[in-house]
Formats: structure tokens, sequence, C-alpha cells
């Protein structure tokens, strides 16, 4: 028999295999608490802007392909700010609102994760 520790989606499974000749059950997994992931290197630029009451967040880990809108451009509810490119898809990330874009606080390349802040809007 070995051990093994396997991490799913942030939790870790001890998991025990045997060696076995011909048809096998499946080994049980046993959650347990996974260690906490370590903090990204860059400081995330949302925490440097954020002038705005209405945070526009992203709703996938991507890259940002493209800024739409501008800081003081006044936008309607639905209308793009950002468009997000992952697993070859471009996303577009709208406005939750009417209102104007108070600050736009990533740029095109920079990598992002689910929820982080790509604008603000008043």
């Amino acid at each position: 028999m070995k051990n093994y520790v396997i991490t799913v989606n942030g939790t870790a499974y001890d998991v025990t295999v045997e060696e076995a000749s011909g048809a096998a059950a499946p080994a049980a997994a046993a959650p347990r608490k996974a260690a906490p992931k370590a903090a990204p290197a860059a400081a995330p630029k949302a925490a440097a802007g954020g002038a705005g009451a209405v945070k526009v967040a992203a709703s996938v880990p991507g890259k940002v392909f493209k800024v739409e809108a501008s800081v003081g451009q006044a936008v309607k509810a639905g209308d793009n700010i950002v468009i997000l490119e992952a697993m070859k898809m471009e996303i577009p990330v709208v406005a939750p609102q009417d209102g104007t874009v108070a600050s736009i606080d990533v740029a095109v390349g920079d990598a992002v994760e689910n929820g982080d802040t790509l604008a603000t809007m008043n």
C-alpha cells in the first residue's frame, strides 16, 4: 500500500492505494484541512484603486484582453467595461448599473482571478 495526499480545489485528501492483480475496489478518501494558499507575489491592483462605490469584478480567472471604458465615461447597465480572455474565449465584463466609471484598476495583459476588482463606478 502507498499513501498519497491529493489536493482538489483547495481540499487535501489522504488516499491509500493498494496494488492488486485483477479488479480492485476504489480506495476511500478522507478530507483533511489544506494548508492555506500563499499570497501572490504582486499585490493586487484593486487595493491601490477603488475610487467608486460600485465594484466591477472579474467573473472568471483570466487575462485582461481589452479595456473598453475609460475613467469618467458614462455607461449604462450592460455596457462593456473590460474584456477578459479565458480558455481562448473573450468574456465581457459589463457595468452592473448605470453610472460613471470612477477607476480602471487593470491594464491589458494583467492576469486576474475570480472576484478581483477590475474597475469601480459611481
